[in-house]
C-alpha cells in the first residue's frame, strides 16, 4: 500500500478553517433555516456538517423536553411537525453552548426579544463571528427607529446581514420553489457566502448591497398584511384588497426611503419587495389574524387569536404597526402615511375593521409619493 500525502497539519489547517455555523432561534422559520443549512453543509466542503440550533426550552404535554424530543426524532414536533430535519442538525437548549464555536449566527426569533439574547451572548461569541439575520421588525427608541441588524451588530461588535423574501415557511419546509434577497452593507464576499450556504435548487438566494431596504421591506410588509387581512375579513374582494397592497408598497417605499435616504429603488423589486408583500398578504399569519380580527368585529384581541390560530408562534405584525406608528407620531408624519397609521388603531381598537378603507379619502395629503 502506497504511503499517503496527506499532511496531517494541512488537515488540521482545513478543519480549523471550516466555518461553523448556528441558528438561534427554533421556531417555524428558524427550523426551516435549519434544514435549508443543514442540507448545504453537508454538501460544501467551506463549512462543518454540524449546524447547532438554539431551542427556546419547552416541556411538551407528553412531559418531554422539546430539545431531547427534536434530537430524538430529528423533529421539530412544535412548530414545524411532519418535517424531518437533516440528521447534522444538533437542539441546544443552552444558548452560550449553541454558538460558543460558530463564526456563522443565523438569528432567527421574534424581534421583541433580541435586545436580551444580544446582551446574553456579548463576550460569548468567536471574535471572527459574523451574523445573519432573518427576522422582520424593529425596535424604536427616542432617538428613532433601529433596525435588528444594527441592534445586532451594535451589541456584538459584528457584521450582520439580513435575508428577507418571500417565505411562507411550510412551503420551503416541503421543497416548493421560493426565492430570498441577501441584504448586505460593504463586504460582497460576506454576502455571497451566506448566499451559498442558503441557496439550493427551490431555494434560490441573490444579495443587493442594501441592507436597510431589505429589512425594512421585510419589516413593514407585515403592516400592510394585516390591512389585507382586514379586507379578507370584511370580504371586501379582490379589487380592494389589491387597492391596499398597491398603496401599503407605495408606503412602504416612502417611508424606507424617509428613514434611509440611501435605500435603492430596485430592492423594492426584489423578492424582498413586491413578491414578499404579495405573498404574506396572501397567505401569512399576520393576514390569517387580521382576517379573524375582523370578522369578529375587533371584539377579540390579537392577543387570545395568536395564542388560539398559531400554536405557539408570534404574531410581528401588531407589534410592528404600533413601532411604525409610534415613529410616525414623533416625527409628525402620521398625514403622510394613512395605511400605515389606520392599521395600528385599528389594532389598538380606537376604530372599526371598517376603517381600512375610509382612510383613503385623505390620499389628497401624500404629497411625498
Amino acid at each position: 500500500m502506497a504511503p499517503s500525502n496527506t499532511n496531517p497539519v494541512a488537515v488540521a489547517d482545513e478543519v480549523l478553517q471550516k466555518s461553523r455555523v448556528t441558528v438561534v432561534g427554533s421556531g417555524n422559520w428558524g427550523s426551516v433555516a435549519a434544514k435549508l443549512i443543514a442540507s448545504n453543509t453537508l454538501n460544501i466542503n467551506s463549512f462543518h456538517d454540524e449546524v447547532r440550533m438554539w431551542v427556546f426550552e419547552e416541556t411538551l404535554p407528553s412531559g418531554e423536553k422539546l430539545s431531547e424530543v427534536i434530537n430524538r426524532t430529528n423533529e421539530n414536533v412544535k412548530y414545524l411537525p411532519g418535517i424531518k430535519l437533516p440528521k447534522n442538525v444538533v437542539a441546544d437548549p443552552d444558548i452560550e453552548h449553541a454558538v460558543k464555536d460558530a463564526n456563522m449566527l443565523v438569528f432567527v426569533t421574534p424581534h421583541q426579544f433580541m435586545e436580551g439574547i444580544c446582551k446574553r451572548l456579548i463576550g460569548k461569541i468567536r471574535k471572527d463571528a459574523v451574523a445573519i439575520s432573518l427576522i422582520k421588525g424593529m425596535e424604536v427608541k427616542k432617538e428613532g427607529p433601529g433596525m435588528i441588524s444594527t441592534l445586532i451588530s451594535e451589541i456584538l461588535g459584528i457584521s450582520c446581514c439580513v435575508l428577507m423574501g418571500a417565505n411562507i415557511a411550510n412551503e420551503i419546509a416541503v421543497e416548493k420553489f421560493s426565492e430570498a434577497t441577501v441584504g448586505y452593507k460593504e463586504n460582497k464576499e460576506i454576502a455571497e457566502k451566506w448566499v451559498r450556504l442558503f441557496n439550493t435548487p427551490y431555494f434560490m438566494v441573490s444579495a443587493v448591497q442594501d441592507v436597510e431596504g431589505v429589512e425594512l421591506c421585510g419589516t413593514l410588509k407585515n403592516v400592510v398584511a394585516l390591512a389585507a387581512g382586514f379586507v379578507d375579513g370584511l370580504d371586501m374582494g379582490n379589487n380592494t384588497k389589491a387597492a391596499i397592497m398597491r398603496i401599503g408598497l407605495r408606503e412602504m417605499k416612502a417611508l424606507s426611503k424617509l428613514l434611509f435616504p440611501s435605500v435603492k429603488d430596485n430592492t423594492f423589486f426584489e423578492s424582498c419587495g413586491v413578491a414578499d408583500l404579495i405573498t404574506t398578504c396572501l397567505g401569512g399569519r399576520n393576514r390569517r389574524c387580521a382576517d379573524a380580527f375582523a370578522r369578529n368585529g375587533g371584539k377579540r384581541s390579537f392577543d387570545e387569536l395568536e395564542a388560539e390560530m398559531l400554536q405557539g408562534q408570534k404574531l410581528q405584525g401588531v407589534s410592528t404597526a404600533k413601532e411604525v406608528y409610534e415613529v410616525l407620531s414623533h416625527r409628525g408624519w402620521l398625514e403622510l402615511f394613512p395605511l400605515f397609521a389606520t392599521v395600528h388603531e385599528i389594532c389598538s381598537g380606537r376604530v372599526a375593521p371598517s376603517a381600512i378603507v375610509e382612510y383613503t379619502e385623505h390620499s389628497a395629503r401624500l404629497p411625498l409619493l
